[in-house]
């Protein structure tokens, strides 16, 4: 099934090129000129994804973001055109998945949407997997991974702390699921944003220090004495816990 996108940028020549090269990929389209058809659009079409833009009329993408994240977590890539630190921050924080510094090639954005695509199961390219997140050949051997009170299943994308689930973003989900393949083992951010986001991926890593405080928020008791998920200061986190069988 295509994937459908909404992209959301009030600069029409923005809006163009984006939907010409998505649309060569096979994917739905829907444009938007502010934040308010937007989240119209978003409502009515329940897309795969949506790129949005920081500064737009209305709405910025910020408080698009936040209504969305409300109710689900649907991929989102934040385009800006500012390239402080502080203003990638609150995307992040936010809940965005991703962010891209105008001025950008469209082609570096199509495969920032691919990855994420892929990670969350839904049709972006033949291309097969994520050899960087499953080691193992077979696809679909993806056994749940459970430590004490906190339940992983690769499959279905769920999680469950002490049996509630928590609703995680693709990213964080896969920050989740890479640690938990590995407990024990220290990764350092650079590591990290080169498996999660792209293996080409230059972004700062300011960025894992922000999904992982999401992440901590979202499913440790204390998040500032985090039971699973640990900072190695200086280094990078792990993720300890006594594993468990069904």
């Amino acid at each position: 099934m295509s994937a459908k996108i909404i992209v959301a940028d009030d600069e029409r020549n923005i809006t163009d090129v984006c939907r010409r090269y998505l649309e060569r990929e096979g994917w739905s389209v829907w444009v938007a000129a502010d934040g308010e058809e937007a989240l119209r659009l978003w409502s009515e079409h329940r897309p795969d994804m949506l790129i949005l833009d920081l500064m737009m009329p209305k709405l910025g993408g910020i408080e698009v973001c936040d209504q969305i994240r409300q109710v689900e977590e649907t991929p989102i890539i934040m385009l800006t055109a500012r390239g402080e630190e502080a203003d990638r921050l609150v995307g992040l924080t936010m809940g965005a998945d991703d962010y891209i510094t105008k001025p950008f090639s469209p082609r570096e954005l199509v495969l920032r949407i691919k990855n994420i695509l892929r990670r969350t199961g839904v049709h972006a390219t033949t291309a097969a997997k994520d050899q960087h997140l499953f080691p193992n050949d077979e696809e679909t051997d993806k056994p749940p991974i459970f430590f004490e009170g906190l339940s992983i299943y690769p499959l279905e994308r769920r999680v469950t702390v002490r049996g509630e689930a928590a609703e995680l973003t693709a990213t964080e989900f896969d920050l989740l699921h890479l640690l938990a393949i590995y407990p024990g083992k220290v990764f350092s951010r650079s590591q990290l944003l080169n498996q999660i986001w792209d293996v080409a991926y230059d972004g700062d890593t300011t960025t894992v220090t922000v999904h992982m405080r999401r992440l901590r928020e979202k499913i440790e008791e204390n998040p500032s004495d985090p039971s699973w998920i640990k900072t190695v200061w200086g280094i990078g986190y792990k993720l300890e816990g006594k594993g468990v069988s069904e």
